[in-house]
């Protein structure tokens, strides 16, 4: 069997499942946040009853992270109604706004408070609880009412997924980056390519990947219509779940006879810094075929792109220089925050070199990735030509549907703001 055909047998008491399947499987974890969590909460008390109990408190966790920092009444209100659900059910991992406690993005606030382990399963309110499968585990996004249903029972019928493979083989160039390997893929497959199945990536160029690397490309596959996104668990895996938790999780691996629906293979270096053109995240192209393209804005953050490994990079090439055009900076949670004030490079940390080149910064949280109310931070407005370190392009995505989003990476992101046009990270490198 796969991994994940592995992790979702040990779930539901079986030795072994088959593609297509459908089977119960017992959850190790639930989250939800400020957008899904009150129809999920809502539809939980409809069908279990106002006085029914979540199934298990400590594997429940609540982090609103989405439309946080804005004055519209009704984002506030989501959050009044989370506030309220967690304290009537005494939920011990909530994350909430305004506290000590808040973290920021969820995809990347989960597995820095260790709730991502190798051999788990967990579900999420959120189309990109696929990056947790970085970490060996099944991971995958479901609606309010699965949520809710999860809430109450701690179980799901799932269909077992065929598995593609994804095969980098050799070392990543240096101006390379894991989103510019997703780019890649989900332009050569299209956004329909992974339909309710398995992206499972291998090779040296991805074992090679730190852990944040390998997020961003288990974050990408729900672009591609990926069920989930899995990579084996290695040393590197390891390290990172034990420097952050002590809870006990047993590693799942490949079968050496694991059959896949298909294995496409990449020589990594003959791969090139990708783009995706407005306004589909499989509408690829080289950042070569696409400079000069003037633009008005970047954005470097999200769950995508806005970990410290994503502002290192592009720090390395804003460094000393100003930026041409309006350019954000949001880190994806608040522990990263503290980092770019810590992090020095050359002598400066990395939030100085950011705001010495003019850019601006914005508190950790989704923010414009998802457009959302009028005021929320570096929310395009316009017909403007935006390139962003996001994972959606869609028309509206980050705000107005007149604007045009390109996706990119943060060396790309970085390249374009300094030079005030699509610009090849290579002539900075």
């Amino acid at each position: 069997m796969t991994i994940t055909e592995k992790i979702l047998a040990r779930h539901a008491g079986q030795t072994s499942v088959e593609p297509g399947e459908n089977i119960w499987v017992d959850v190790d974890v639930l989250m939800t946040h400020d957008v899904c969590g009150p129809p999920t909460f809502d539809i939980f008390k409809t069908q279990f009853g106002k006085a029914a109990r979540v199934w298990d408190p400590q594997k429940v966790v609540v982090i609103p992270d989405h439309y946080i920092f804005t004055k519209d009444k009704f984002a506030n209100r989501n959050v009044d109604v989370l506030r309220k659900f967690v304290s009537e059910q005494e939920l011990p991992h909530y994350f909430d706004v305004g506290t000590e406690r808040y973290k920021g993005v969820c995809h990347i606030a989960l597995p820095e408070e260790g709730f991502t382990r190798p051999g788990d399963v967990l579900f999420g309110t959120d189309s990109h609880t696929c990056t947790a499968g970085a970490f060996g585990e099944f991971a995958t996004g479901v609606g309010n009412t699965d949520a809710a249903f999860i809430l109450g029972t701690g179980k799901l019928w799932v269909r077992v997924p065929e598995t593609m493979k994804f095969v980098f083989e050799g070392e990543i160039q240096p101006y390379i980056m894991a989103k510019d390997l997703a780019l890649q893929i989900i332009g050569d497959i299209g956004v329909d390519g992974a339909s309710y199945r398995t992206m499972e990536f291998a090779g040296e160029g991805v074992q090679r990947l730190d852990m944040e690397g390998r997020m961003t490309l288990t974050n990408m596959v729900i672009e591609a219509g990926g069920k989930n996104g899995i990579i084996e668990p290695d040393n590197v895996t390891f390290d990172y779940i034990e420097a952050r938790t002590n809870h006990p999780y047993e590693a799942v691996f490949n079968d050496a006879a694991a059959q896949y629906h298909s294995v496409r293979t990449y020589k990594t270096r003959e791969l090139q810094p990708m783009l995706a053109k407005p306004h589909s995240p499989d509408n690829k192209a080289t950042v070569w075929e696409m400079r000069e393209t003037p633009v008005d804005r970047a954005y470097i953050g999200s769950c995508t792109g806005g970990k410290i490994t994503d502002f290192i990079a592009a720090a390395q090439i804003i460094k000393n220089k100003t930026v041409k055009v309006d350019t954000f900076v949001v880190p994806a949670t608040t522990e990263i925050a503290k980092s770019l004030r810590t992090i020095k490079f050359n002598g400066e940390t990395l939030q100085e070199i950011f705001e010495n080149a003019g850019a601006r910064m914005g508190p950790a949280s989704c923010a414009a990735c998802l457009g959302g109310p009028e005021d929320t931070f570096g929310r395009l407005n316009g017909d403007e030509v935006c390139i962003s370190t996001t994972n959606r392009n869609f028309p509206g995505r980050m705000g107005s549907k007149q604007a045009q989003v390109y996706l990119a990476s943060p060396y790309t992101v970085a390249a374009s703001a300094v030079s005030g046009k699509i610009t090849d990270p290579r002539d900075f490198m």
